[in-house]
């Protein structure tokens, strides 16, 4: 344990010093605010608190921003090491190789926690500020931090693994946006594809359901939506919400961390430096 930590405090010191922390949280920070003052409007034709609605645009917010964060955080964690020279010196100390990935996973994670606590915690303040009874949605927003901590490790691990496949950061850039675009864009324009040719038919009640859980920005997306109460706020996807249980949502995010931290030590140990 002392290990990976060691290599997340030098992971953490190098993502500071590249201005990571500074940018991911004034990122997240302006969207929240500016989210938070155009999500106070329909809180009362929707009969629910103004944070919850908030919440429901938050959703929205992190299934494009944190995905793109992470991957922007990761593509070259170990093509950049390679480019460098630096992953042979990394190996030769007494470290494994899952120990090092841990320890950067650790310190890109703890980038992203402190991106997401000042953007979530800055629009919470604004919301109760503005209507006492936004307390209510506190709950709402506890269960959108945890689950966004999910959805980074996720694609925090894709982008490991594109970083040790691709062998240059140059290359890993272009995979990650790719992977970003298809998974966070271009997958839900070729459902909804999808949906209207099928009219109805089996590929709507059968099909899209599996297809919403094996993509981690939808599953991520949808266990929110579930319980919210203002579901009628995030564009389009009420009802697709309804038709897929909170169970089967949150297990599709809790079991996608894992997988994608695999898949990122399986390749991270077939990368010869």
């Amino acid at each position: 344990m002392s290990r990976i930590l060691t290599i997340a405090g030098t992971e953490f010191r190098i993502a500071r010093r590249n201005r990571w922390v500074t940018v991911s949280a004034l990122m997240m920070m302006i969207f929240a605010l500016v989210l938070t003052a155009a999500g106070s409007a329909p809180s009362g034709a929707l009969a629910a608190d103004r944070l919850s609605v908030v919440v429901a645009s938050l959703t929205s917010l992190a299934v494009y921003v944190v995905p793109l964060i992470a991957l922007l955080l990761s593509f070259d964690a170990i093509a950049g090491e390679v480019e460098r020279g630096t992953l042979p010196l990394l190996l030769t100390y007494p470290v494994s190789r899952a120990e090092a990935l841990a320890g950067k996973l650790l310190a890109h994670l703890g980038v992203l926690a402190l991106a997401l606590l000042a953007g979530y915690g800055l629009a919470a303040v604004v919301a109760i500020l503005g209507d006492r009874a936004a307390l209510a949605g506190l709950p709402a927003l506890w269960r959108l931090g945890w689950s966004s901590i999910l959805l980074g490790i996720t694609f925090l691990g894709a982008g490991y693994a594109l970083s040790s496949l691709a062998g240059r950061p140059s290359g890993a850039a272009g995979l990650a946006i790719a992977l970003w675009v298809v998974l966070v864009v271009l997958y839900d324009l070729g459902l909804l594809a999808v949906v209207v040719a099928d009219d109805g038919g089996a590929l709507t009640t059968q099909a899209l359901p599996v297809a919403l859980l094996a993509n981690p920005a939808d599953a991520f997306r949808l266990f929110n939506l579930s319980a919210s109460q203002a579901t009628a706020a995030a564009s389009g996807l009420g009802a697709a919400a309804k038709t897929v249980s909170g169970v089967a949502a949150l297990g599709s995010i809790l079991i996608w961390p894992v997988l994608a931290f695999g898949l990122a030590l399986a390749s991270f140990r077939r990368l010869q430096p």
